[in-house]
């Protein structure tokens, strides 16, 4: 498929890039959703645009020198793989900007609705949160999000990967977060010092690990551990429900995000009686379990 001539705008560059999407199938969901907003967004940033460009940007004539660079980012993508977020080493959840590259799962959660959404409204007071805990922070990006919605509180940030904490520590550095929020290298709480959460948020790896071995390249390309949850993808989910109600206040919550576990979550942790949290898409994967639930549970 032959690339747009000499003189092509970059219109018909985005029209050309919809059709290798289509052509090399290349996997999407890790920066948006569909092949016209993914590739706009990285001729934008090849181009050293604003991502709120004017659409009339699309009928600019490209020069030789832009036109290299939107060729070699679009190689890059369609034959290399190479997700969009590691190419241009920013993700997006809402208004917030996060750096990340190879060493993190590319951010994308639910909780980017939960948190402004619905959380309060399972507090008993909203404004006398204190501490919360974000369990496999991975880039950091949760953690920063519950530290911009509860500004008076500390927040702990754990996840097992020395390599992810490094990327969660420039994203705090870049949120000018670093007194309130502490990266903790620890497998859930085994290396976290004593305390009592207001919320535990997590979103952990939930992929069973035949899921994962199937995956596209593009998600094969984020590190394995921040999908894997082992045999069934509940591992690290039973870990940190072991884990939790030790570490609540009383009137504490815990939010996690599982994916396509619903019915699983639901049989093996009936005595918990998880809430699930209603998205505007209507996948409902963020489910909620109180602390007196939690307290009570023996395993």
């Amino acid at each position: 498929m032959a690339a747009p001539p000499a003189g092509a705008a970059l219109g018909d560059w985005l029209r050309y890039a919809e059709r290798l999407y289509a052509r090399e199938q290349l996997a999407l969901g890790q920066v948006a959703a569909s092949a016209h907003d993914e590739a706009l967004y990285l001729l934008l940033h090849a181009l050293g645009l604003p991502l709120d460009s004017p659409a009339l940007v699309l009928a600019k004539p490209l020069t030789a020198a832009e036109r290299a660079a939107v060729a070699t980012m679009l190689r890059r993508r369609a034959v290399d793989r190479v997700p969009a977020a590691y190419l241009t080493h920013e993700a997006w959840l809402g208004e917030h900007r996060f750096y990340v590259d190879e060493r993190v799962i590319i951010p994308r959660s639910y909780f980017l609705e939960i948190i402004p959404q619905q959380l309060d409204g399972w507090l008993p007071d909203p404004a006398k949160v204190r501490r919360v805990a974000d369990v496999c922070t991975g880039s950091g990006c949760l953690a920063i999000l519950l530290a911009h919605h509860f500004p008076a509180a500390k927040v702990d940030a754990l996840d097992l990967s020395a390599a992810a904490l490094e990327v969660a520590r420039i994203n705090v550095r870049e949120h000018r977060l670093t007194r309130r929020i502490a990266l903790h290298r620890s497998d859930v709480f085994a290396a976290v010092p004593a305390a009592k959460y207001d919320v535990i948020l997590s979103n952990p790896p939930y992929e069973p690990s035949a899921h994962v071995r199937a995956q596209s390249p593009e998600f094969k390309a984020e590190p394995r551990m921040a999908h894997d949850g082992g045999k069934d993808g509940l591992g690290i989910i039973r870990k940190l429900l072991q884990q939790a109600g030790a570490r609540l206040a009383p009137q504490g919550i815990v939010l996690i995000e599982v994916g396509g576990l619903q019915a699983a979550m639901n049989r093996e942790f009936a005595a918990l009686e998880p809430h699930w949290l209603r998205t505007e898409d209507g996948a409902d994967c963020v489910c909620l379990i109180h602390a007196a639930r939690l307290q009570a549970w023996r395993r």
